[in-house]
């Protein structure tokens, strides 16, 4: 396990010699908290749903998770071409090591941007409904930035070009990000859309983090847990899967 604790470390040495990177993965989240947040808010409230601040933040914490969890995978492809990854893969470790010590490096930088959104929204206004529930709130941001960490990892172990992977990312991110509910209230979607958003594993995040914090589940918090905690698990052997086939 020492070898998982010193790539946990690495990613998050990595995350704090970035300044540029720590303030511009921020840049998204706040204005779409902003824009929408005070831009929507009084037709939010005009149609009767109460204060729109208190609905979107959670899906805007869970947006600041994402982003910021998926584009990790991009690292991978950065050791790739500039030799860092061939020196990670003929160390006398397991691959499934490598893959767990980045995916939780990575995944913590994720929670730590998180955490961040989550202080800016309680500056514009949010308020947890309970406080006891925080680390409820917590756990289910943990578990979203570790699934998602986990698909950025898989996609960057199967491309070879920066470009590449920005391009299928920004493909999947921005509808995973716009299907989750963060946006908008679940239940009040026409049918195909329902559908979509059940499909999309990034909901049961969002509906997690939104019952903690605000106190009302759509698909339930047992429901929650055990589809993120499943799709990481499944997820995480898929990227073990991938790093094995990557030569060094």
């Amino acid at each position: 396990m020492s070898a998982v604790f010193i790539l946990w470390l690495r990613q998050l040495k990595r995350y704090f010699r970035s300044r540029a990177r720590m303030i511009g993965s921020l840049g998204q989240p706040i204005l779409f908290l902003l824009a929408l947040g005070f831009g929507l808010g009084p037709t939010f409230a005009s149609a009767g749903r109460g204060d729109y601040v208190q609905f979107l933040a959670p899906g805007i914490i869970a947006m600041g998770i994402l982003f910021t969890a998926v584009f990790s995978g991009i690292e991978i492809i950065f050791d790739r071409q500039f030799g860092f990854l061939k020196e990670t893969l003929v160390a006398p470790v397991l691959r499934f090591q490598i893959v767990l010590g980045r995916t939780l490096g990575s995944a913590t930088v994720a929670l730590i941007q998180g955490s961040i959104v989550f202080l800016v929204c309680l500056a514009a206004g949010f308020r947890p409904a309970d406080p006891l529930a925080l680390p409820l709130a917590l756990l289910f941001m943990g578990l979203i930035a570790i699934l998602c960490t986990a698909l950025g990892t898989a996609v960057g172990s199967v491309l070879q070009d920066m470009q590449g992977f920005q391009l299928i990312m920004n493909f999947i991110v921005l509808p995973l990000f716009f299907f989750s509910s963060a946006l908008f209230p679940a239940p009040d979607l026409p049918a195909p859309l329902r559908i979509a958003v059940r499909l999309n594993p990034l909901s049961y995040g969002v509906d997690g983090l939104r019952g903690a914090l605000n106190g009302s589940f759509v698909f339930g918090v047992a429901t929650d847990l055990i589809v993120l905690g499943a799709l990481a698990a499944i997820l995480l052997a898929i990227d073990a899967y991938l790093f094995s086939k990557i030569e060094a």
